[in-house]
């Protein structure tokens, strides 16, 4: 069960992306017509007409929106490109340094990508007599260790909606957000900060502040919107100083409000047991291993270490984070100062001197765990009733085991990172903010997984009901049958968020009124199909949430333990201390951590794997 705790939400990287049910923008089902030439400050930009559901579009693709962050530029803060006269070449790739993931869009073996990936794309409606159309700006997900915008195809919601949607890219990993004295210690104003990535977003939405008029786009009504990572990224621009005015609406889906210190994410001495993979430990494993006859760091100058890591090799730095212990989350997101407030994302929230006043919808998928637990052998275990030629059946060991985690740990992220989230918004002033949960599961039941008991509302499997693309690998038909629910749940999605993108009202469409947030009801909206489309008020806190496990007698006091456990590390800053006082000191007698690397150990000493995948 180490595998269960989600390690910086990306350990299951195949499935992390298969689950964003979107292929790359060739759609078989769009035919391109005539070029459109545009003049940017990048450049001048060539596009595209296509086709979609009887409507033409424009399309452009791979705009740089800011120098390439290599050399001396690694670790500093995007530089503006300024080259207007020029035309911008076409590039077939432009993923940031990852792990390879064919579900991704970034195709391959081991670690791919290049660090000249500050890169986005453009598409329109083309309604030549209109201007001033609605933008909404798209953050992709992938634990902001991997992903591309690439991935996203929203084709059909520019149509079928009449907005703009720009796609981005942004740094990734330790090369997005790193904190170590050498750097920081280094560089001034912007450039010392640690979030690299955030500050790419930040510098897209400037692009677009500047050049989206160029395309019919109203910089005035510019919406973000993301998921999961994506999502984080959302609230960690509702929080930073430095992203004020950029955007004017914000929709942040399946997201999680954790940050860390500066501290924490240099974690000198490797003592904090939740990260264990700071910039300290892998300075020192870099300089062991490539730079062997050199000082060790604590005997190496600064300026000489500053420089050893400005030329090292970006897919040696990454692999450091992969190759060790899974487990060992590396920090990400932090509260440096300049671009999140020191006293923390989750904190600057609920700070009127930080957070935006502008209106907000976020909300998470009923049955957010079943995108890891669905596939994990400690939950569920595979068989092939007829012959090896066919697909393996997969079966849920101990049903009400795995409908407690998955209840109780996706009940968890709602409550901490929307309810907590949004009740902070609110006392820092902003009014306009909507709270929902994604219910749809009319999948289908085969004779290899009962897929809506399996998989149901999964994490990320609301993201294909907004760009109508509907892929999910080889079992893609059953998650999403075609049908009458399918089409009444794309037209629910697309209409919500295209109205809130016009109107900042997301139930103009809607057969019933969607009340705003209140932290004293907490009232949210069901998003399913039409015949369950409803709104409810939340009826636990997180504490009374977990003491249901008290007098539980499905699972073991361990998994009750872990449970706990990771409702409280994971999604928003880890709570140690309340962990050690629920229901009395309960779980003082397990070290949970040791327990589920022991678990894990188990599994692949059984299977090779903790996955069936």
């Amino acid at each position: 069960m180490a595998s269960i705790r989600i390690r910086k939400f990306v350990l299951t990287i195949g499935w992390l992306l298969l689950i964003q049910s979107c292929s790359t923008f060739h759609d078989d089902s769009k035919v391109a017509g005539k070029s459109v030439l545009i003049s940017t400050e990048s450049g001048f930009v060539s596009g595209r007409e296509s086709r979609v559901d009887g409507e033409t579009i424009l399309e452009w693709f791979n705009i740089p929106y800011a120098e390439p962050p290599v050399g001396d530029l690694r670790w500093r803060a995007p530089r503006k490109i300024l080259k207007s006269n020029v035309t911008v070449p076409e590039r077939l790739m432009t993923a940031c340094v990852q792990e390879a993931s064919p579900y991704g869009g970034v195709p391959g073996e081991g670690i791919v990508g290049s660090e000249d990936c500050l890169y986005l794309d453009i598409r329109a409606p083309k309604r030549t007599e209109e201007v001033g159309i609605p933008v909404m700006v798209w953050i992709h997900g992938g634990g902001n260790v991997i992903g591309s915008k690439d991935w996203y195809d929203f084709s059909r919601l520019v149509a079928r909606e009449n907005v703009i949607v720009v796609t981005i890219n942004y740094r990734l990993g330790p090369l997005g957000w790193f904190t170590h004295p050498a750097i920081q210690g280094a560089q001034q104003g912007l450039d010392a900060s640690s979030n690299f990535g955030t500050l790419d977003i930040i510098r897209a939405l400037e692009w677009v502040q500047d050049n989206i008029g160029e395309f019919g786009g109203a910089k005035n009504n510019v919406t973000i919107f993301g998921e999961s990572a994506g999502g984080h990224n959302v609230l960690a621009l509702l929080s930073s100083p430095q992203a004020e005015n950029l955007f004017h609406k914000a929709i942040a889906q399946s997201a999680y409000s954790s940050s860390t210190s500066l501290d924490r994410a240099y974690d000198f001495m490797n003592k904090d047991i939740l990260i264990r993979r700071g910039s300290w430990r892998i300075v020192n494993e870099f300089l062991a291993a490539h730079h062997a006859g050199s000082q060790p760091q604590a005997e190496l100058l600064l300026e000489d270490m500053y420089a050893l890591l400005k030329m090292a090799d970006a897919k040696d730095l990454l692999d450091l984070y992969l190759k060790h212990d899974e487990g060992d989350p590396l920090p990400l997101t932090t509260a440096d100062g300049i671009v999140i407030p020191l006293k923390g994302l989750h904190a600057a929230l609920g700070d009127k001197e930080y957070a935006k006043k502008v209106p907000v919808i976020s909300g998470t998928t009923r049955d957010e765990l079943t995108l890891w637990l669905g596939s994990h052998r400690y939950f569920v275990e595979e068989s092939y009733p007829f012959t090896r030629l066919f697909p393996a059946a997969v079966k849920i060991k101990e049903p009400d085991l795995y409908k407690l985690w998955v209840s109780m740990r996706s009940r968890a992220w709602k409550l901490r990172a929307v309810d907590e989230v949004l009740s902070n918004l609110e006392s820092a002033g902003n009014n306009e903010l909507y709270s929902y949960r994604f219910d749809w599961d009319d999948q289908k039941q085969t004779l290899f997984a009962d897929f809506p008991k399996l998989i149901g509302a999964a994490h990320g499997t609301e993201i294909a009901f907004l760009t109508g693309v509907y892929k999910y690998g080889p079992i893609g038909k059953y998650i999403y049958p075609v049908g009458k629910l399918r089409d009444d749940m794309e037209r629910t999605m697309m209409s919500l968020w295209g109205a809130f993108a016009h109107t900042s009202n997301p139930s103009v469409e809607l057969p019933l009124a969607w009340p705003k947030f209140k932290d004293s009801s907490k009232n949210y909206l069901i998003l399913d199909n039409l015949e369950s489309l409803r709104v409810v008020e939340e009826e636990f806190s997180i504490d009374s949430l977990l003491d249901l496990l008290i007098y539980n007698t499905t699972a073991s006091d361990l998994e009750k333990c872990i449970i706990v456990w990771e409702s409280l590390i994971n999604v928003g800053n880890p709570d140690i201390e309340r962990f050690e006082q629920w229901n009395d000191g309960f779980c003082s007698r397990f070290d949970i951590m040791e327990e589920q690397q022991k678990l894990s150990m188990e599994l692949r000493e059984q299977y090779g794997s903790t996955t069936i995948w």
